[in-house]
C-alpha cells in the first residue's frame, strides 16, 4: 500500500492542541485530519480531557472519525513513560483524581523552573502561561517563551541545549505509576496503549520484561509505529508485542508548531481503531 493510501484510511491516535503543549485549537486539527484525508484522530493531550468536546463538534462538522484521548504522565520501574488512554469516561473519579495532582505538580514545578531560568534569560511566568490560562503547562510552554524572546531558534533546541534533564534549570515533576494509571484507564472505561516506547529522547526502551508487566495489568496496544523512534531500538519491542498479543498503533504525535511531526505522518489502520474501541470496558 502507497503511503498516500495508507494515510487516506487511517486515524492519526496521538496529537495535541493548546489545553496542553501544542499550538493548534482542538477544531483546527479536526479541520486539517479532514483535509488530510484521514479517517479520524484522537485528541490526546496530557492530563486533561479539556479539548473534547471542541474537537468532537469540530469532527462532526468536518466529517472525521474522533476517538477521545489523554497522555498521561507515567512512570514504571522510576523512568518516565508515558501511556495513552482512549474512550475513558469523563470525570471518572479515581483517575481525575490522580491526573489533578500531576497538574498541579505540573504547575508548581514550570512555576520553579521559570524562576530558576528567569535569573539568566528575560522572561516571565506571564509570558510562558499565555492566553491560554486553563491549559497544561510545562516545559514546552517555558521553551516558547524563550524562542518568542529571541533566546533560542525553536522549541526543540531549547530542550536539547537548556531544558534537557541534566541542565541545572530542570526539575522533576510528580507521575502516575504506569501499572496504576492502566488500571485506572480501566476502571474508566478505556483502552490504555504505551505511547512510544522507543523515542529517541529516552534515555533507554521500554523492555520486553517491562511490557508484559503492562500487559499483564491490561495494556492493549503499544505505539509501534512513530516519528521519534530509535529503529535500531524497536525489533525487541515489535517481537514482544507480537508474542503477548498487544495491538500495533502508529501516530504522529503532533503538537502544531510545536514539533516537527506532521498530522498524519504515522496512522492506525481503521480495523486496527475498531479492535480498540472493542476493547473499551464499561466504567466500573
Amino acid at each position: 500500500m502507497s503511503d498516500s493510501a495508507e494515510t487516506a484510511a487511517g486515524f492519526d491516535l496521538h496529537t495535541h492542541s493548546v489545553f496542553s503543549d501544542g499550538t493548534t485549537r482542538p477544531a483546527d486539527i479536526a479541520r486539517e485530519a479532514a483535509a488530510l484525508g484521514l479517517a479520524g484522530f484522537a485528541l490526546t493531550d496530557h492530563d486533561t480531557v479539556d479539548g473534547w468536546e471542541e474537537a468532537r463538534a469540530a469532527a462532526a462538522e468536518a466529517g472525521v472519525d474522533f476517538l477521545p484521548g489523554i497522555e498521561i504522565t507515567t512512570k514504571h520501574r522510576g523512568k518516565s513513560r508515558h501511556l495513552l488512554g482512549y474512550g475513558i469516561a469523563p470525570l471518572a473519579g479515581e483517575l481525575f483524581d490522580a491526573l489533578a495532582s500531576v497538574r498541579r505538580s505540573r504547575l508548581t514545578r514550570a512555576r520553579e523552573m521559570v524562576r530558576l531560568v528567569a535569573v539568566d534569560y528575560a522572561i516571565t511566568w506571564e509570558a510562558v502561561l499565555g492566553d491560554e490560562d486553563a491549559r497544561t503547562v510545562g516545559r514546552p510552554h517555558i521553551a516558547d517563551a524563550l524562542v518568542a524572546a529571541g533566546y533560542f531558534p525553536d522549541r526543540s533546541t531549547v530542550f536539547a541545549e537548556l531544558l534537557h534533564p541534566r541542565s541545572p534549570y530542570y526539575l522533576g515533576t510528580e507521575a502516575i505509576e504506569t501499572v496504576d494509571a492502566i488500571r485506572m484507564v480501566r476502571s474508566a472505561g478505556g483502552a490504555a496503549v504505551l505511547a512510544h516506547p522507543a523515542a529517541f529522547r529516552q534515555r533507554t526502551p521500554v523492555t520486553p520484561g517491562e511490557l508484559a508487566e503492562l500487559a499483564s495489568a491490561g495494556l492493549l496496544g503499544v505505539e509501534l509505529r512513530h516519528p521519534e523512534h530509535r529503529e535500531d531500538w524497536l525489533p525487541p519491542i515489535i517481537a514482544a508485542a507480537s508474542r503477548l498479543g498487544l495491538m500495533a498503533t502508529g501516530s504522529s504525535d503532533y503538537h502544531g508548531a510545536g514539533k516537527p511531526n506532521l498530522l498524519g505522518q504515522q496512522v492506525t489502520d481503521p480495523a486496527t481503531v475498531e479492535r480498540l474501541r472493542a476493547g473499551l470496558a464499561q466504567p466500573r
